[in-house]
Order: structure tokens, then C-alpha cells, then sequence
């Protein structure tokens, strides 16, 4: 028997829940549907936000000859024999392809139908949970228009639960009621996926419907049992991994102690304690840097504590290292700085040390016979002279931050200098 969120699955768009960035009136998928020209395109986006379900809707509104293949289980016998069916008497309007899990075929699978998509005897649509720009070959990726489906939100499984709630009390003869709660419940834990809540309405009428065949009652505690625990969205190779790392950083960043907590939260609920204790070190010198110089050692000694310790203790640690940052005042300056040197020794003639700061035995040091002074020799332990080769002589890489200890340097500087 085929599961419910394949039942129902909608046959118009009207029907489809969330992603009203693209099918909404007027919006690009929308168009495409209507004007039954249908380009190269790769979906890409979480599961269960109705990226096959579109691809379907596409497929009925085109006049091509359909097929579906899926990425996890595709050989090249499978893409030959869609290929060998170019030309025959029920493809003369063209091939419509659609492989689900398209980041799953190799190189050369991909390059097996590069040629024909090229000339217009297969029209490509695939979809990905994966990030397309590490994911898909850059021939195939240049040659197709990449749609992102987004995470549904909880308003639009709830829809989507209601939708199919009715159409089940029609297919099984019965009465569905349920509490609002229940429904929330089932949403929330969904994690942005409707075939997942789905999958839990399923369960919850399955294994509910034999003790009463004319009417159910979803209450709050059968949403609870069926849906067992919340499953965090969260793939260590995928866009989930690099935007709730850029979510970490930019809530500590802009100093929200409450955001920051809540990103390490969901970063420990993933078990992925090394990318943690990766990226706090880095903003304990990116984001914090010269405006507290001792962040950098507090932050090592709480990471290593949190590698050390593991699980779950390494939460306390952890915790302490992001509300300090998120607490303490923030400066980019050496960040700015060694970026900017690093930009130049690429793209400009920075020309030779100076002379006298080579070492001393030198072939270029002798034969320039300049003098280096000493600073200690001089008072303040400072003296002016030459350090910067000619070319860049006047270039400014570090500029002081606004916090207090690198004014307190500035006014320090400033004073022995001039």
C-alpha cells in the first residue's frame, strides 16, 4: 500500500502548500507551467516541501513523453534506455526526464545525457537535497535554471494536514476530529518536512481508526506517542551545515546573547562538537579580535574542555565560550587588515623588503650596507625608521577599532610617535 503523503499528493498547484516564492501567481514556476515551455531545471531544497510533487504537475501540463528515474538507484542502462527512446513514434514532442536525487549520479551518468540536453531532445528536471554548487557538475549545472524550495513553515503543514485529514475521513468513510494542539504538535516536530508529518497522521489513523471504524479523535498525547522526538534538519555536508554555522557566527556577531545560545543549542542537538569548537575559535579573532585580546585563550581553554569532557557535559564549556563573545565588545580590525596585505601580495607589485630589515648576512643586506636601529636602544623602545617596501610605503592595513583597549593603544602610539 502506498503511504499517505503519496495519496494525496496534490495534481494542481492550487492544491500545494508553502513555496509561494515560485508558484504563486505570477512567480517563475507559475509561468513556466502556464506557458507549457519547460526549461532545464534543477530544484534544490530541504525534503518534503514538494519539489517531486511539482516536478509531477509539470510533467501533466507538457505534452512530452514522461519518465522518472531516482538518483540513489540509477545505473547507465536505466539513462541509455531513456535516451534510445529519442525519435521513437511517442517522443516526437520531446522527453521529459526527471531524476529525483540527482546529486547521487556520477560524472558520467550526468555526462550521458549532457549532449542531448544541449540539443532539446531531452528536457531535464532534477531535484537535490544538496547543495547544487558542490553537488552537480558544472556542465549540467551551467545548462539548467536552479530553483530553491524552502523550508514549510508551520502554518503550511498544518494545511497540509487538514487537506489530508479530508481526504482520508472520504476515503475511509470516517470521522476525523482532532485537537489544534495536536496538530501544532505534529507540525512543529516535522522540521519543515510534510511528508514527515504526514508519515505521523498516518500512523496516528492506522493504528487509532480499529478501536472506533466511525469516528477519531487526535488529541494531543496521540501526536506526542506517533511523533516520538523531534529530528533536527541537519546535514554535515549540505547547506543545513554551513547555514546554522553562519547562523552561530552572526548571532554572536551582533552581539545577541539570546540567538547565540539558541544556534548553539541546535548545533549540540546535532552532535557535531568539532565544527563548534572550529568556529568559536575563529570568532574569538575575527569578530572580537584586539577589542578583548584575551577572548582567544578563554575560548581555548572552554573548547578543549568541551573536546575533553564530550557530550553532554561539553554544553557548559561551549556555552560559557559563545556568551562571552556574544557579550563582549567586537572588533574586525586585524581581520580587516591581514586580508587586506593578503589582497595585495596577489594583485600588486609590493616590492623587495628594505634592506636593512633583512638578516645581516645577507647577500642583499651586504651589498645595500644599511644600518637597522635598534629600538631598545632608543627611549619608549621606539625609533623611527623604514620598514614598509618602497611600492606600498604609504599603505594603511590597520586601522584601530572603536572599543577601549585598541584606543588606549592609539592614544599610547600616538603619543610616542609624535
Amino acid at each position: 500500500m502506498n503511504p499517505l503523503a503519496d495519496i494525496i499528493r496534490p495534481n494542481q498547484l492550487n492544491d500545494i502548500v508553502g513555496q509561494e516564492h515560485i508558484i504563486g501567481e505570477g512567480k517563475l514556476l507559475n509561468r513556466i507551467i502556464k506557458s507549457k515551455l519547460i526549461p532545464n531545471m534543477i530544484f534544490y531544497g530541504p525534503s518534503g516541501t514538494g519539489k517531486t510533487t511539482i516536478a509531477n504537475i509539470i510533467a501533466n501540463s507538457s505534452n512530452k513523453k514522461f519518465y522518472k528515474l531516482n538518483g540513489t538507484n540509477t545505473n547507465t542502462d536505466a539513462i541509455k534506455h531513456v535516451i534510445s527512446q529519442i525519435g521513437t513514434l511517442h517522443t516526437l514532442s520531446g522527453i521529459l526526464l526527471y531524476i529525483d536525487e540527482l546529486h547521487y549520479l556520477t560524472k558520467r551518468q550526468q555526462q550521458a545525457i549532457l549532449e542531448y540536453i544541449e540539443n532539446g531532445d531531452i528536457t531535464l528536471i532534477g531535484s537535490t537535497t544538496e547543495n547544487v554548487n558542490f553537488s552537480i557538475f558544472n556542465a549540467l549545472l551551467s545548462r539548467c535554471t536552479t530553483i530553491e524550495f524552502k523550508a514549510l513553515t508551520t502554518k503550511n503543514i498544518i494545511e497540509g494536514l487538514k487537506r489530508a485529514i479530508l481526504l482520508e475521513e472520504q476515503k475511509l468513510d470516517i470521522k476525523i476530529k482532532y485537537e489544534d494542539k495536536a496538530l501544532e504538535y505534529i507540525s512543529e516536530v516535522s522540521g519543515g518536512d510534510l511528508r514527515r508529518a504526514l508519515n505521523t497522521l498516518e500512523l496516528i489513523i492506522n493504528t487509532y481508526a480499529i478501536y472506533d471504524p466511525d469516528e477519531l479523535f487526535i488529541d494531543i498525547d496521540k501526536a506526542v506517542e506517533c511523533s516520538q522526538s523531534k529530528i533536527t534538519n541537519y546535514d554535515r555536508d549540505g547547506d543545513g551545515h554551513y547555514n546554522l554555522l553562519s547562523f552561530f557566527q552572526k548571532s554572536i556577531r551582533g552581539s545577541d546573547q539570546q540567538a547565540s545560545v539558541h544556534a548553539l543549542a541546535r548545533l549540540i542537538k546535532s552532535g557535531d562538537l568539532n565544527s563548534i569548537c572550529r568556529r568559536l575559535l575563529v570568532i574569538a579573532s575575527e569578530d572580537i579580535g584586539l577589542a578583548y585580546p584575551q577572548g582567544i585563550s578563554i575560548v581555548k581553554a572552554c573548547t578543549d574542555s568541551a573536546l575533553q569532557l564530550g557530550l553532554p557535559e561539553a554544553r557548559l564549556p561551549l556555552a560559557q565560550a559563545t556568551l562571552l563573545l556574544a557579550s563582549l565588545p567586537k572588533s574586525n580590525s586585524a581581520y580587516n587588515a591581514i586580508n587586506q596585505a593578503l589582497h595585495d601580495l596577489e594583485t600588486i607589485d609590493v616590492g623587495q623588503i628594505p634592506a636593512h630589515l633583512c638578516d645581516t648576512h645577507s647577500n642583499y643586506a651586504i651589498k645595500n650596507k644599511q644600518h637597522y636601529l635598534y629600538p631598545h636602544n632608543y627611549p619608549n623602545h621606539y625609533v623611527k625608521q623604514h620598514y614598509m617596501p618602497d611600492p606600498i610605503k604609504d599603505k594603511i592595513y590597520y586601522e584601530y577599532g572603536e572599543n577601549k583597549f585598541e584606543h588606549a593603544l592609539k592614544v599610547y602610539w600616538d603619543k610616542v610617535k609624535k
